[in-house]
């Protein structure tokens, strides 16, 4: 199970936060690192010293330029957030994060992305609608500020309770369908807006945050693979039919 558990950095700027995560991960027995467009140089001597023995994990790490890249292969995005800042998105506890993954990760080819924002600014709000839900540490009001390394250990520890927790239970029965990937997601909200955009509902001029909401609605469901083949059947079918729908 927490083989297939990704931590996800965005925009990292300081080698030893790099280094700090990797300790962390390997802690507890994480080893999925994927860093998005690092502002810095990710492997120095300050990452080494503040690895601790874990910089396997950094050489082995994959560095991509955007986040697709690095989630495009997932079943469940969730991004670190105090809270989602224009339109409100499912918000979990890292807690009822670890209740979740037995079931989230029951077949092979599930795979969970825990996505970390940059240390000055965090996660933009593009990148937060791309998450199925935002997880937020319950931290104190009046000092909430965490390091970079320090939130990923707290979700990384509940990971791995929630793993040694599994082990004394019975193995769930797998899904009937595979959940679809963030990659397959990605190709129909695309489709989606398109479809939209060519019967004359959606103008992308005046959005109206009008994928964003559909973009919620859809990740909160959590449509299998064969559900989501189905619903972009019907946009093909749709997008056939409205050239003869201005004929008439």
């Amino acid at each position: 199970m927490l083989e297939r558990i990704r931590i996800v950095l965005i925009g990292t700027s300081h080698p030893g936060n790099i280094g700090g995560t990797a300790r962390a991960m390997h802690n507890m027995g994480l080893a999925d690192l994927a860093l998005v467009a690092p502002r810095c140089e990710p492997l120095t001597a300050d990452t080494v010293s503040r690895a601790s023995g874990a910089d396997a994990l950094v050489h082995g790490a994959c560095t991509v330029e955007t986040l697709e890249e690095a989630v495009a292969d997932c079943t469940l995005v969730v991004g670190a957030s105090a809270r989602s800042r224009t339109l409100p998105w499912p918000m979990i506890t890292p807690r009822a994060l670890g209740e979740r993954l037995p079931e989230e990760l029951a077949t092979p080819e599930s795979r969970i992305a825990l996505v970390f924002g940059r240390e000055d600014s965090g996660l933009t709000n593009a990148e937060l609608q791309r998450c199925h839900a935002h997880v937020h540490i319950p931290t104190n009001p009046d000092f909430s500020s965490l390091n970079l390394a320090a939130a990923v250990q707290v979700l990384a520890y509940e990971c791995r309770l929630a793993w040694l927790d599994h082990q004394a239970e019975e193995p769930q029965a797998p899904a009937e369908q595979p959940l679809a990937s963030h990659e397959e997601l990605e190709h129909y909200f695309a489709h989606l807006e398109r479809t939209l955009v060519a019967i004359g509902f959606h103008d992308p001029a005046t959005p109206r945050q009008l994928m964003a909401r559909l973009r919620r609605f859809t990740l909160r469901a959590r449509p299998e693979r064969m559900e989501l083949n189905i619903l972009r059947g019907i946009l093909s079918y749709t997008e056939r039919l409205v050239p003869r729908r201005e004929d008439d």
